[in-house]
This record gives C-alpha cells, structure tokens and sequence, in this order.
C-alpha cells in the first residue's frame, strides 16, 4: 500500500488511536498481530499481520467498520473504486522461525 505525498502524518494520526470497532472486528476475525510500516522516503506502505486464518481474515473486508475506514482513508492513499486501498502482493525471499521440536523428535534425540 502507500499514502499520498504529504499525507504521511495524517495517516499515523488516523491510526493513533485506531477505531476500537475496527480494532474489535480484526481481533474477532483472528489477527494476533497487525503492524504497518511506512517508508519515509517512498511514501510506501508494508503491513505485517499474523492471522489465525486466511478466510476469516478475507471476511474483515465485507465488514461494514472496514468499508467505512477506506472511505475514511480513501483521500490520503491510493484507492480502489471499491474505496479499498491499493496494494500489492509481496513475494518472501526468506524467512526463519524458531520450531520447537516435537515430543517424538525430542525422545529419538534422547535415545542417541
């Protein structure tokens, strides 16, 4: 996503605080974690979210708070027609996370 030139504090101050509707309907929908972070030189947008699940997650855009908050955005970032925001898919080129091992894998690692 981005936001327009000029436009970058606005749009921190919009989401300082966030709608505690909006705020409600995500944690409902499964987000463990939503952070979004800005580019000050590009003006663009990268939002990190850890969802329970892909479906509910696609559910929030048909809320009525969410369609509401794009068109409380739409002036201060690229919009759809559909008052969403415009954005892109990002491909991973690398991730790492720490996998706790199985309690089978810990007892074969035992017996060796």
């Amino acid at each position: 996503m981005a936001v327009h030139r000029g436009h970058e504090a606005e749009y921190e101050r919009r989401h300082q605080p966030i709608w505690e509707e909006l705020e409600r309907t995500l944690i409902e929908h499964g987000v463990r974690t939503y952070s979004i972070y800005l580019d000050p030189e590009t003006s663009d947008l990268f939002g990190y979210v850890e969802i329970d699940d892909e479906t509910r997650w696609a559910a929030v855009a048909r809320t009525d708070v969410c369609r509401r908050w794009w068109r409380h955005m739409r002036e201060i970032m690229p919009s759809n027609a559909d008052d969403s925001p415009v954005a892109r898919e990002l491909r991973e080129v690398f991730h790492t996370s720490k996998q706790e091992p199985s309690r089978t894998s810990k007892q074969s690692n035992e017996a060796r």
